[in-house]
Order: C-alpha cells, then structure tokens, then sequence
C-alpha cells in the first residue's frame, strides 16, 4: 500500500503523461495506463471522501460560467 505522499505523487505522473500515451502509446500502454489512474483515483478518493470541492469544478459551477447566465439570459 502506497502512503499519502506517494499516491500523490504516482496520481501526479498519470496524470502527466496521460496525453502522451493517448496519443502515442500502444493500445496496451493506453489501457493499463487507464487501469492505472483508475486505480490511483479510486484509492485517493477512498482515503479522501470529504476532499475540498471547489464550487466552479461542479455541473452547477461550470453552468454559472456560462455568458448565457452571466448575462441573465
């Protein structure tokens, strides 16, 4: 089992290179890439299920950025 501070860095690698292997990496590399993060996320978010959530990086938030509803319209 991985501690804090090496799940978040591991996450922060995935993370990196996810573009690159999308791109560029075989269809294995792609999958054990996307069963990696899979994996990592799932742990963080069990360690961490009242992780601070930032009201612009929900459905509503995003929405409220949208020049419709800024506008009123």
């Amino acid at each position: 089992m991985l501690d804090d501070g090496r799940l978040l860095k591991e996450l922060e690698v995935v993370h990196r290179t996810r573009h690159e292997t999308l791109l560029y990496g075989s269809d294995d590399a792609l999958a054990t890439h996307t069963a990696r993060t899979k994996e990592l996320e799932a742990e963080y978010v069990r360690r961490h299920p009242g992780r601070a959530q930032t009201s612009g990086r929900t459905r509503e938030g995003a929405r409220a950025r949208t020049p419709e509803a800024q506008h009123g319209e």
